[in-house]
């Protein structure tokens, strides 16, 4: 097999959970590009039309259909739409999230569980779905999308970092359980990437951007790209001993400490 065949998903059914924008999509447009079929679900129709055009635009022919990842009635249902109108699922990347950013003493315990159901509980609910096919067929990767946060707290994320803190846990779970059965089950961490729904603090000398900037070796934010990029490997046949693990696609903050740009510290 030739180093480039390794990064062919042509025959291979990916289903990238809210990939009507951002990274997500990001990751369908690699994974589309390498020759998956792939799926995607979201709870808004409207975003799934516009995605749609989005990835017709770029030559992919994806496959959109609505149901809810935290529902596990609705998560079966679609699952069987999907697998009744494309295939059973060989790749599978639980990127539906969301964030609220409320310190902890101002919370109401009904927004930290909504966070905990997305971000976490959905990923098991589809992650369960999917598995016993992947079993039966002794083949199938996972990809669970972790963030920076899985790993480091932060002012007013308490929800999302306990949630993918979570998440991390669950990859390296599913790894142990499913190992056997040759399914790979990793995750990704994103660090500060560069998406419409960070432009508000990337712009206009926000105080954030320079923390980001400042603080980031690689001396830039991340696109989408990178992202999609890091789920290609992890989605394709170069990462078949890669098990359990939580790649972090963050231009190196998460290696650094007391790193500032322009500062030589000893």
């Amino acid at each position: 097999m030739g180093v480039m065949d390794l990064f062919d998903l042509k025959g291979k059914v990916a289903l990238v959970t809210g990939g009507t924008h951002g990274i997500g999509m990001a990751v369908g447009m690699v994974l589309g590009q390498a020759g998956a079929k792939i799926c995607v679900n979201d709870i808004d129709e409207a975003k799934l039309e516009s995605a749609k055009k989005e990835y017709a635009a770029a030559g992919i022919d994806a496959y959109t259909l609505v149901f809810n990842v935290c529902n596990e009635a609705d998560v079966d249902a679609g699952i069987s739409k999907i697998e009744q109108d494309v295939g059973e699922i060989d790749i599978l990347v639980n990127n539906a999230g969301i964030i609220k950013r409320v310190p902890i003493l101002d919370m109401p315990v009904e927004e930290f569980e909504q966070v905990i159901d997305v971000d976490l509980v959905a990923p098991f609910i589809v992650g369960k779905r999917v598995a016993p096919n992947m079993i039966k067929k002794r083949e199938g990767k996972i990809i669970n999308m972790c963030s920076m946060m899985s790993r480091y707290g932060r002012n007013s994320v308490s929800a999302y970092a306990s949630a993918k803190g979570g998440l991390k846990m669950l990859t390296a779970n599913m790894c142990c359980e499913w190992a056997k059965y040759n399914i790979q089950v990793n995750g990704i961490g994103p660090g500060y990437i560069a998406t419409a729904q960070t432009a508000p603090i990337r712009e206009g000398g926000h105080p954030f951007n320079d923390l980001v900037m400042t603080r980031t070796p690689a001396d830039r934010w991340g696109e989408p790209e990178d992202v999609g990029n890091a789920a290609l490997f992890l989605a394709s046949k170069a990462s078949q001993f890669v098990n359990g693990h939580v790649l972090y696609v963050d231009g190196g903050i998460t290696a650094n400490f007391g790193y500032v740009k322009g500062e030589n510290v000893v």
